[in-house]
Formats: C-alpha cells, structure tokens, sequence
C-alpha cells in the first residue's frame, strides 16, 4: 500500500518543479472516485504550499462521460491551477478533450493525470529528480531541432516514417507560456507530425489509450497520414481500436510523436506511465489542436505505444543523425 505523505511529496515537488506552483496560486483539484487517494495527495499538496484549494468531484452517474456535466464549466473561475485525477477511460476521451481544451483556452497551468495510480507517486514516475530530466529533454530537443523527417523501426515490425517539416518538439518536463499543459507523472519530449506526411506501418506492442496492453501486437497501415487499416490477431481488440478510430472523420489522422524520458517510469499497462518510460516512443491519432503547429480536429486522441525503436531523423541539408537505437538515446 503506497505511504500517503510519501505521494504527498511527490505530489508537492511535482506542482513546484513542473507547474511551478507558488503559494498565492488558486488550485482546483478534479477528483474521481477511481483515483480519490491520488486526488488527496494533490490536494494536501497545494494546501502544504499555502494554495487555497477547491475540489471537484466527477458524478459516477452517466459514466462514461461523453460531454463536461452543467456545473463543471463554472468550477474554473478564478483558478489559476487545474489538477486532473481521474479515470483514463479510452471512451471519456471526448470528454476529456472538451475539458482540457476549455483549460487550456484560459491559460491555466493545468497537472492532467488520467488513471494515475498510487504507486507511479510513492517510488515511481513523480519521484524523480526533475533537473536531471529537464536537462535530458533539452539535449534531445536539441538533436531534434530542424528535423524534416524521422523514420522508425521497431522489432515487432513497426517501419514508418514522419514528415516533421515545421514541427518542433516541445516537453512536458517543465511548464512554459506557451506550454500550459503536462502529464503528471511527466517525462516526454512531442511534437505534432505534418497530418498528411505519415506514411508506412505502426506496429503497437506496449499500451494503446485507456485499453491497456493487447494480448496482440496492433498493426496500422499508414498512408498520407491517415490509418488505412487496422490489424490485431485477436478480433476483439481489431473491432475496439477500429470503433476508437471511427468515432470522427479525424480520429484516424496521425496527431503526435513523443519519446519517453522520465527514469523513474515502467511499463506497467497504464499509458500514463508507460508512454514516459525509456526506450519507447508513441504516437497519436486525433486531436493536435493543442501542439505546435497542430491543426486536426477530432473529439479523440489515442496513443499506442512501440518498444525499443530505432529511430533516425533527417535534416534539409540531406543529412541524418541516428537518435535512438533500440530504444537507447545516443549521445
């Protein structure tokens, strides 16, 4: 059983260090039953730092949320920090975007946690040193910088490339004014690829959205930046990630790439955690409104996520530097 005051420590040096939480900082706290413990320890957190805090509970009628219940829009007022503990249900996706994309069009400082577990704050992901993986998404930020493609491999079959033509990536290490939103846990460097540029197979042998891991690698087929096909050897999860795909004509355009970097990350079947672990990258279909250069709409965002990639980026003077290898960052 995770120490309370321990996920409370994490819970306070995660707000300080990535939100940069300050004591005269309004905080609202969205609770769900499924995490109310997690949802405690934020709150005893910001309370610890001399935070006024206000807590709001998700209705456990009408589950799966596909909209923001009536009230829920108001609680925002006069807040300047938003914490989401709540459940990662890959069919309250809608909802969770209509939330954040109101959040975000406050400019809140906004900590999202869907399906954060106790023990990613008592020994996990949120206890970590945060320099060290703010100077880590730097240096592979910085190897990135004025990449127009990457192609990626993977031993399950993945073999695709992006085009990232325009596109910078960006962290979720640390908060910025244009950046309002993380993960929390966070550890991640994204970016949004050009929405018509993908092209090849993602082959998705570590977790997908909400779903947890397959019992079988997912095969998608990628043509101009759209998933053409989708294959799993077992049916069922072939007609789940289908019906996740089809719920808008923008479900299936490619949305993100992002490389997981936090050292105290696992892979333990929760995409929350998993897709910051090392040596795997994911990416999105859906929505990118909210990412650099972005422009899909969709009311969906699913993340599947590929171990141990090779990936190679490539730059307009024709050159390529190999950043990852077998899930290793190269110097």
């Amino acid at each position: 059983m995770a120490d309370l005051q321990l996920m409370i420590d994490a819970a306070r040096r995660a707000m300080v260090n990535v939100l940069e939480l300050k004591p005269t900082d309004r905080v609202l706290v969205v609770q769900d039953p499924q995490c109310w413990k997690c949802s405690q320890a934020f709150l005893a957190a910001a309370e610890a730092e001399g935070c006024p805090t206000t807590a709001y509970v998700l209705p456990e009628e009408g589950r799966p949320l596909k909209t923001m219940p009536d009230d829920m829009a108001a609680m925002v007022e006069n807040q300047d920090v938003v914490i989401n503990v709540m459940s990662g249900s890959s069919d309250e996706v809608p909802f969770r975007v209509e939330w954040l994309n109101l959040i975000e069009g406050l400019g809140l400082r906004i900590g999202h946690s869907p399906n954060i577990q106790e023990d990613m704050m008592d020994g996990g992901p949120m206890d970590v040193d945060y320099g060290q993986m703010v100077r880590r998404a730097e240096s592979l930020m910085d190897a990135l910088e004025g990449a127009v493609s990457v192609h990626i491999t993977a031993p399950a079959g993945s073999d695709f490339s992006l085009d990232m033509t325009g596109r910078r990536f960006v962290t979720d290490v640390k908060i910025t004014e244009e950046e309002r939103g993380v993960n929390l846990p966070c550890g991640e460097i994204y970016a949004a690829p050009v929405e018509d540029g993908a092209e090849g197979v993602v082959v998705a042998d570590g977790s997908i959205g909400g779903e947890g891991p397959p019992p079988s690698p997912v095969s998608l087929t990628l043509k101009a930046g759209r998933v053409e096909t989708v294959h799993c050897a077992d049916e069922a999860w072939q007609k789940r990630i289908t019906e996740l795909l089809d719920i808008d004509d923008g479900a299936r355009v490619i949305a993100e790439l992002g490389i997981g970097l936090n050292p105290g990350a696992r892979l333990v079947g929760f995409m929350l955690e998993d897709e910051k672990a090392y040596r795997t990258i994911h990416v999105a279909f859906g929505s990118n409104e909210g990412m650099p250069g972005g422009v899909n709409v969709s009311a969906t965002h699913i993340d599947y996520l590929v171990t141990m990639p090779t990936m190679t980026a490539r730059f307009a003077d024709g050159s390529e530097r190999v950043i990852l290898r077998d899930g290793d960052i190269l110097p």
